[in-house]
């Protein structure tokens, strides 16, 4: 089994664990976003500004990259946009698909690995959601280009990404226990440790491939902010690790 295969299958475990991202909005939340009351998230405590969505969301064609579970899609679906979520979690896909029959709204959802090129044309979608979920990919660079690829000329790519500080602290967020980059395929006993602790096998990311990276595809970064974790020690100490970023084609 590779590497997108075991995140796949541990995400799936998590969702059934209850974990925090694999549960979708209430259906207070898509009603209140129905008339135009809505917050979206990327990272764990600071909602996006409605403005980097650029105006009006209805009948525009958006994408929710590895965004499965019901957190983002319902709320871009409730403002009027046209909806596609990609996901290699079956279990996030199923969430999207048992909220979307619940609430009578109609979504793409596609089970595909993003680590592979996109299934879709080239200006296919007005805007790309992709929350904090690059963490579990090697190679985060081709993920930047198929999103250029398929965005409209104009169109926005709005990303969480993990700036890599998690990966350095043990569980607690005490003690300092790795070095960077953390990368379980170059490291046996990472792997090993990604295995037993149900944690999949995750990987951080620079800022010269993060925000790099976007560049080289060729967006224009316009706009970011940092964020925490929400909870646990680092969070304790107001200490940013995540960032978001909002980038036009």
């Amino acid at each position: 089994m590779n590497y997108q295969d075991i995140n796949a299958k541990t995400i799936d475990g998590w969702v059934k664990e209850g974990w925090r991202w694999g549960q979708p909005i209430s259906h207070e939340e898509y009603i209140r976003a129905k008339n135009g009351d809505w917050e979206l998230y990327l990272t764990p405590t600071k909602a996006v500004p409605h403005a980097w969505f650029g105006g009006e969301l209805k009948g525009k064609k958006v994408l929710g990259l590895a965004s499965g579970g019901g957190e983002q899609m319902p709320i871009l679906c409730a403002a009027g946009a046209a909806c596609t979520v990609l996901d290699y979690s079956e279990a996030q896909c199923e969430t999207e698909h048992a909220f979307a029959a619940r609430e009578g709204y109609e979504i793409e959802i596609l089970c595909y690995d993003m680590t592979r090129p996109l299934p879709f044309a080239d200006e296919s979608f007005d805007i790309i959601v992709h929350p904090v979920s690059n963490c579990y990919i090697e190679d985060v660079l081709p993920v930047f280009r198929e999103c250029f690829r398929i965005l409209k000329q104009g169109g926005i790519l709005l990303c969480g990404l993990d700036n890599g500080i998690n990966y350095i602290f043990d569980d607690e967020g005490e003690r300092l226990s790795n070095k960077l980059p953390y990368n379980p395929l170059k490291d046996p006993e990472l792997y090993a440790e990604g295995i037993r602790t149900n944690s999949g096998i995750q990987f951080s990311h620079t800022f010269e491939e993060q925000i790099g990276g976007q560049l080289k595809a060729g967006f224009t970064l316009t706009d970011v902010y940092e964020d925490t974790n929400g909870e646990g020690r680092l969070h304790e100490f107001n200490v940013p690790t995540f960032w978001a970023t909002r980038a036009v084609k």
